[in-house]
């Protein structure tokens, strides 16, 4: 699901639970981060680094332990660059060598509306005008939902370019349904701030892609080297 969103360049790794994948064995340094924490948050961190630890092997790296950074993005290897997500009964990890992709971000929520009150924190008022008639016109879509997984992938694709916060209210994301009516699309994210410097120019937005299935949205950014 993750990799139709992604360019060829891209390995991505899903897990869902009823897929009947177990966890991966955290390494000692990974269990220490979340020993304190409730079961769920224990499981859904092992298995996102089950996915990632796959695709490290699928792009000829060894499998190592991968702990949070910098307001919890994860510190990948060495020459690789990637994106991890999940939500209940679903994860996945996108990785890509750094000589491919500038930065990658992904994201995926259930296919639910965004809980009462959220998506005025969230959206701009452009943006919660485009929403309602989109869901007018196509209202098997959770256009709220797919909203914020758009602007979580956004940030995820910005912060390893900026070591910067990103608000909700900093990216203008405009989201476009497929022609043909599918359940899925493209959007493009106008940053409201100064960009992210790639190659010696400075990025006004992103572009990215999103589907909707399984019971899932997800979405994805990828950001070319210039």
């Amino acid at each position: 699901m993750i990799e139709e969103l992604l360019p060829d360049s891209v390995v991505a790794v899903e897990a869902h639970d009823d897929d009947g994948t177990e966890p991966a064995p955290l390494y000692p340094e990974e269990a220490a981060v979340v020993a304190r924490a409730v079961a769920k948050r224990r499981r859904e961190f092992a298995v996102v680094r089950g996915c990632a630890r796959r695709a490290m092997e699928k792009l000829g790296v060894p499998p190592q332990a991968l702990l949070p950074g910098e307001r919890g993005a994860p510190r990948w290897p060495d020459g690789l660059i990637g994106s991890m997500t999940h939500c209940d009964g679903y994860g996945a990890a996108a990785l890509v060598r750094a000589t491919d992709l500038a930065s990658l971000g992904i994201d995926a929520e259930p296919h639910a509306p965004l809980p009462e009150g959220v998506l005025e924190s969230v959206a701009l008022p452009g943006e919660q005008d485009r929403l309602r008639r989109l869901a007018a016109e196509h209202p098997a879509v959770p256009w709220d939902r797919l909203l914020f997984s758009a602007k979580e992938s956004v940030y995820k694709a910005w912060f390893p370019l900026t070591r910067k916060w990103l608000d909700f209210s900093e990216a203008d994301i405009d989201l476009v349904l497929d022609p043909h009516g599918r359940m899925h699309g493209r959007f493009h994210a106008a940053l409201l701030v100064p960009g992210p410097v790639v190659g010696g120019e400075r990025l006004g937005g992103f572009e990215g892609r999103w589907t909707v299935q399984r019971g899932l949205v997800a979405t994805a950014v990828a950001v070319p080297h210039i």
